[in-house]
């Protein structure tokens, strides 16, 4: 009697063929559900955290659940979140370190603190990749045309809620300095959405955002457009509606092994854009900062 031959399964292909994980979710990212779209744009701003994290931590830091993670695999074509995950950690891995190319003279980076990192260094060294990657992800022609829109505007208005309310008061101060008219909408308040009825065509509307735009900010992003204003979104998620609606979009990553996104790299762009407006005439703005902290 023949002895049947054993065969060892193979696995169904990947759902999106030989496309990476990201580009993919990229492509199908107006059919998911709203909570979804947490997930989609979670997954492709921070391909490395969730190539590793289990399914509830992924849930946590795209303030969504962990069925939600499940649905939306499962939505790619996966069986749930384990295959999804191995399309993330294979995607990664295919990357190159720092994720640009390498060159010849390419030096590999010194690590800040030893392998046995505390969680306290494990914080500061991941803020210091973050602006790292801020750097190498930001366009220079758009670094330059928000510079060129914030120096030539007529009036700028900010908006920023919660905790993106800070870093929109905190722009405004950095612009205040330099003698440009800034206001900040940082609540569905009388006063707010009265700045919000004055946009018009000379108005440069600059949105921030982390993770899902609060709806007043993705309101305030659609009034600039139908009003035709110029607009800059700042935000960590290159998915947004608010980076859609923009027409100058720059992002930050804000990767952290905390319980809380991290802000770092968004406060050096913050302030880099307002060296750049500086830069420009910078004697005559250092008469009017030194005029300033003399009061």
């Amino acid at each position: 009697m023949k002895r049947a031959t054993a065969t060892t399964p193979t696995a169904p292909p990947p759902p999106h063929g030989h496309q990476a994980l990201s580009d993919y979710i990229t492509a199908r990212f107006d059919e998911f559900s709203r909570s979804q779209k947490d997930v989609a744009q979670y997954i492709v701003d921070h391909l490395d955290e969730a190539a590793f994290q289990t399914a509830e931590e992924l849930a946590r830091r795209a303030s969504t659940s962990s069925s939600t993670v499940v649905r939306f695999s499962q939505a790619l074509g996966f069986e749930g979140f384990p295959e999804l995950q191995q399309a993330a950690r294979d995607e990664y891995r295919r990357r190159p370190a720092g994720g640009a190319a390498a060159t010849p003279d390419a030096v590999a980076a010194t690590p800040l603190f030893s392998l046995d990192q505390t969680e306290y260094e494990t914080a500061l060294a991941t803020d210091h990749v973050n602006v790292e990657e801020t750097a190498r992800k930001l366009s220079r022609s758009e670094v330059e045309a928000a510079i060129e829109a914030i120096a030539t505007a007529g009036k700028v208005l900010i908006a920023g809620t919660d905790q993106m309310a800070f870093f929109a008061s905190y722009l405004r101060h950095l612009l205040s300095l330099l003698d440009i008219r800034a206001e900040v909408v940082a609540s569905p308040s009388q006063e707010a959405l009265g700045r919000l009825s004055r946009i018009d065509e000379t108005t440069l509307v600059i949105g921030l955002s982390a993770g899902r735009p609060h709806p007043l900010i993705a309101r305030t992003m659609k009034l600039a457009r139908h009003r035709r204003s110029p607009t800059i979104a700042i935000t960590d998620a290159t998915l947004s509606e608010v980076a859609r609606l923009a027409r100058i979009r720059l992002y930050y990553s804000s990767n952290s092994p905390a319980y809380v996104r991290s802000h770092t790299a968004l406060l050096s762009l913050i302030q880099a854009l307002a060296y750049g407006v500086y830069s420009r005439d910078a004697q005559q703005y250092d008469m009017r900062i030194k005029a300033y902290r003399l009061k």
